[in-house]
Formats: C-alpha cells, structure tokens, sequence
C-alpha cells in the first residue's frame, strides 16, 4: 500500500475513532438532561400532590396533572388515594406500552407503592432494563411480565403475582375486550378501578365489543375506532362488582370506580352524568394515515356494519342499527 493511501486510512479510521467519542459523549450529555428533566417533572408532581392532598373538588376533572400519565390520570389517582383509605398499596396495570407513559408510574415514584404490570410483547421490559428505565427498576418494588391478556388467563396472571384480594388500584387498558377482562376478574378486589371507554359510544347504551379472545384494534377495523365498551357497561359492571363511578378525565378516555364500602363522600355519578366526549381525532384511513374525523357520528359511519354486544338486551346489534346511521 503507498503512503498516500496508508494516509487516507488512518484519517479514516481517525474520523471513525473522533466520531465515536463525540456520538457517545453526547449520548451520556443527553442522558444526564433526560435525568434531569425527570427529576424536576417529579419535583413539581410532588408540589401538585400535596397542594390537591386537603381540597375537596366536585368534580375529578379538577385534580388532574400529568407527570408520567397520557392525561391527566396522575393527579386523579393522588387525589383518589388521599380521600380513602388504602390497606395495601399495590397496583396491578393492565396495558402500559412501552411503560414511558404510564397511568400508574407516577404513584409507583411518588408514593412507592409496589407495582405489578402487564402487557404483551417486551417493550415495557426493555425499557426497565434499558438506561432510561434501570433507574426505576432497582430503586422500586416493580414486577412485569409479558403476557396477551385474556378472559381466560386473567386471573392465574393475577394469583401468579402473589397480591392480596384487597390492593389499592387496578388499571386496564389494552384497547379491546377491557369489560370483558374487568368481568372476569374474580381474584381480586382493588379499591380504585381505572378503565378505558370509548366515547364514541356515548353514554346511553350498555354495549361492547363482542369478546374475542384474540381482539386487536387495528386488525379489527382499519380505522382504529372499533375497540371497548361505552361508559354506561361499564358503570352497570361496577354496580355488580359494588363499586360507585366517580368520574371521567377531561379528555374522555378513562373512567374511574371506587369500591362503595370507602367511597366515602367521593361522587356518585351515573354515566350520562359523568361522560366526557372525547375530542381525540385519532381516526385512520386504509393506509393508516389520519384522518382527524371530528364528529362522532360520521366515525360511527366508518364502523357501521360492525357488531356490538347490547348487555341489557344479550344480544348482537350493528352499530349502524344502533345509532340509526344512514
């Protein structure tokens, strides 16, 4: 090889080399920002948790803040958890990604609750075990595992954690048979209650997607839209299990429930009184691009001929029958 090109090598490899050393300094620089952004988002949830911690507000809606929820669902659970009394501070969640959002994240930091949570794949895994999430997982009592959530498995999922029957929270959300998995839930009896409905259900029908034990969203119907239960199934399920809706979060997702024997002076709504319509225009085409539909109608319209399961009548109607769509 000449000299000239043992020259154009060793610059090359010395480009590579300096290239390295900076990519990972900056990676350590933005790592120590991402730390630190963390840090003051809790600091400041810390202040919003105690300053909501002696206030009664008549609605729910009035006591959210965001730290490491999708909404608002952090200060809700604060608020929650300082109006009743929690015997043992346990939460199973069902459904939380990649866990970098997450509704019970937030209460696990703060208040260092132990934590058991589900999803399927290992996305939420990887990130415990990654340097953004390690932190979390040696600092805290937390247990996840990778499972599809079924009727059928829910509750050996549930004993296979070792929990009492009486732990302090459940949440569920895994985009698409949450009433049926809330339903088969026999194992244990948590005080708080958080689950997703869909809005564009509305608040008068006791309806659902019919249960399928491989139900997924996107698979189901292109548009994404086709997936849950309404408010109103819901609430009819928490009268069965003994529990009181309290209130939606102001962007119409989750619904939240109290066990009536510590609701104490909470509210008691019913789901006409408590729906919030959602303005989330997250709809999508075949080619799985946005379509930012706002009416909930005209999404009605795009799953029309699909089925839903009236559970005051036990029996399957079309969507389009329903709600008397054109």
């Amino acid at each position: 090889m000449s000299f000239m090109n043992k020259w154009k090598e060793f610059i090359k490899k010395l480009r590579a080399k300096i290239r390295h050393i900076a990519i990972g300094h900056l990676s350590l620089e933005h790592q120590d920002i991402q730390r630190n952004l963390e840090s003051i988002r809790l600091a400041i949830g810390k202040h919003e948790s105690r300053s909501i911690k002696n206030i009664i507000y008549p609605t729910i809606q009035e006591a959210e803040f965001k730290v490491f929820s999708q909404f608002g669902e952090d200060g809700i659970i604060q608020y929650l958890i300082h109006k009743i009394t929690v015997s043992n501070k346990i939460f199973i969640e069902l459904g939380v990604g990649d866990y970098s959002e997450s509704n019970t994240r937030f209460l696990l930091m703060n208040n260092n609750w132990q934590e058991k949570i589900v999803n399927c794949g290992t996305e939420h895994i990887d990130y415990l075990r990654s340097d953004k999430g390690k932190e979390i997982y040696y600092k805290h009592d937390i247990h996840a595992i990778s499972a599809f959530i079924t009727r059928e498995n829910i509750n050996k999922i549930i004993k296979d954690f070792h929990v009492p029957e009486d732990i302090g929270l459940l949440s569920i959300d895994i985009d698409g048979v949450d009433y049926w998995i809330w339903d088969a839930i026999t194992t244990i009896s948590p005080r708080i209650v958080i689950i997703e409905y869909n809005s564009h259900f509305g608040p008068d029908y006791a309806i659902t997607v019919p249960y399928k034990k491989t139900f997924d969203r996107m698979h189901e119907h292109y548009s994404g839209l086709y997936f849950g239960t309404s408010l109103a199934a819901l609430c009819l399920l928490a009268k069965q299990k003994g529990y009181q809706f309290v209130g939606s979060n102001s962007s119409g997702v989750n619904a939240f429930f109290v066990r009536k024997d510590v609701a104490g002076k909470l509210p008691k709504l019913t789901a006409k009184k408590g729906y919030i319509k959602s303005t989330h225009r997250d709809s999508q085409d075949e080619n799985g691009n946005f379509t930012y539909i706002n009416s909930h109608r005209e999404r009605l319209k795009l799953i029309a001929n699909k089925n839903v399961f009236d559970l005051q009548k036990s029996t399957l109607i079309s969507i389009r029958k329903l709600f008397q769509l054109s």
